[in-house]
Parts: structure tokens; sequence; C-alpha cells
């Protein structure tokens, strides 16, 4: 019988992007690397608990589920957490910043200093900089003041991210360019938070990091995972919690790491290759008005 795994999600780490299992073990992802698995026919994906804990009631939850949560245990994991507002004394210094993830596609955030540009890696970031550095409500008020003043949103969907990557411009300084702008704009505002203390404009870009724009960009994104499916290709780029996969006969596919989590996995037979999940295929723009 084949050994069964089970993912607990992808964590970026000083060598580069680290699929974990249940039970401690972990796979690093080297570019190159070939990823392939399957998933058993009559396969369930069940919640992947709360904050270290077991889901009491091994609840089934959707394929396309990205939290791969139950109800019950969402709200229990959103309780204490920063990012979901729900903490207001944590006492650690807090880092705003600016995030690039292609034309006009710019965010708002914060991270709390001790973890330096991992939460830039883990969105996905193609490019940042910081903006500010204090307490958390004052991170919290300078992020709504962007907010409120020069529109800049703090969320943006992974869908618009990984529909970009195939089309970003080719250096850094056309990257850093809306950052730059927008730091300037920024800093200038009044009523900026008296405790946050504001840095220079340093753009870090995470291209190279992620290996994307070095070869052909990807077609489109796996939908979901489902029973009796199977995926397999070279790892060709890494961004977030995404893996753009080079399958046989199809070109890449970007595959989200969150909709792994919660189903039981095994290797692939020798006759499954390329993608037989559900894929979706990212839209192009024309290039005139027909």
């Amino acid at each position: 019988m084949a050994q069964v795994w089970k993912c607990a999600g992808l964590r970026w780490a000083a060598g580069g992007p680290v699929l974990e299992w249940d039970g401690g073990r972990r796979s690093a992802l080297p570019r190159g690397k070939r990823v392939a698995f399957a998933v058993p026919e009559g396969g369930r994906r069940t919640c992947a608990g709360a904050r270290g804990h077991a889901c009491p009631v091994r609840a089934v939850v959707p394929g396309r589920s990205t939290g791969a949560r139950c109800e019950e245990c969402a709200r229990l994991d959103r309780a204490h957490s920063v990012a979901a507002d729900t903490i207001a004394d944590d006492p650690r210094p807090y880092r705003v910043y600016l995030a690039w993830f292609g034309p006009g596609l710019v965010k708002v955030g914060i991270t709390a200093v001790e973890r330096g540009p991992a939460r830039l890696l883990e969105q996905g970031a193609v490019c940042f900089s910081w903006l500010g550095t204090g307490p958390l409500m004052a991170a919290r008020r300078s992020e709504e003041l962007l907010r409120a003043a020069l529109r800049v949103p703090d969320r943006i969907a992974y869908a618009e991210k990984r529909a970009v990557r195939s089309v970003l411009p080719v250096t850094g300084e056309e990257r850093a360019a809306e950052v730059r702008e927008l730091h300037a704009r920024a800093v200038a505002l009044p009523g900026w938070p008296e405790s946050l203390r504001a840095e220079p404009c340093e753009v870090v870009d995470h291209v190279g990091v992620f290996g994307i724009g070095a070869g052909p960009g990807a077609f489109g994104e796996v939908v979901e995972l489902v029973p009796g499916g199977s995926v397999g290709g070279q790892l060709v780029a890494a961004a977030g919690p995404d893996l753009h996969l080079a399958v046989d006969g199809r070109g890449v596919v970007v595959l989200d790491t969150r909709l792994m989590t919660g189903w039981e996995l095994v290797p692939p037979g020798p006759a499954e290759a390329g993608c037989a999940f559900p894929v979706r295929e990212f839209r192009r723009e024309p290039d005139g008005l027909f």
C-alpha cells in the first residue's frame, strides 16, 4: 500500500519554499524539482483544525476552500489573529509595508518586525518597501490612513496576482516605480501617527527569489483537487503559496498549495502524468478591438 502524506502547508525558509507534512516531515522545493502526487479514489478533504489542534469532528471541507477549515475552526483560528484585527494589545513592534504584485496591484500591510520579510514572501509580493515602524495600533492607523487618503487596499486576491505574473515589467526599476511613487505620497500625508517612525524607500525585488520571468508564463491555475486526480511537473517558479509547474503536454500551471491541505495524498501511478485536476485558464486581454 502506498505511503499516505497529509500536507500541512507551505513555508518560506532561508533556503526557499518548503512543504510541511503532518508528523513533522518537510520537503524542500528547489527549482527544477519534480513535484507529483495523486488523491486516491474515494478520498475526502477534512478540516485542518485550528491553532495546532485537530478538528474535533473531522469535518469535510470543500475542495476549493483555501482555508481548509470548517466554520467553527475558522472562527477559532481568527479569534487570536493580528491579520484578522482581533488583537489590539500585542506589545511587539510592527512594520508597515507597501507590496507590489504587478501593474496597478499595490497593497499596504503590517507584519511583526521579528518576522522580517517572511510575510512578503508568503504573500507572493514581487517587490516591496518598508514604510514605517512602531506599535501595533500606530501601524493599524497608518493602514487606515492610506486606505482612506490614497485608496490603497490592504488585500489583493491571489487570482489577480497570478494572472499578471507572466506580464511583469522586465527591469527592476520598472517594477519598483509604483512602490516608490506611492511611498513618497504616503509619508507626505498629514495625520501620520507620531509613534510610527517613517522608513526610507528601499525596494526589495523578489523576481529572482521566486524564479518568475525566467521561463514561460503560466496558462492557468488548478481550481481544486478531486478524488482520482493527480498532477506531476517540474517546479519552474514559486511565489507565495503558489507552485508553478511545467506539466507534460500543457505548459506551466499554477498550483496553490493551500488547496492540498486536508487531503491524504499518495505518489501518482506510472500512467498518471500531466495535470488531471480541474484547471481554469487565465483570461488574456485582447490586443485590439476584436
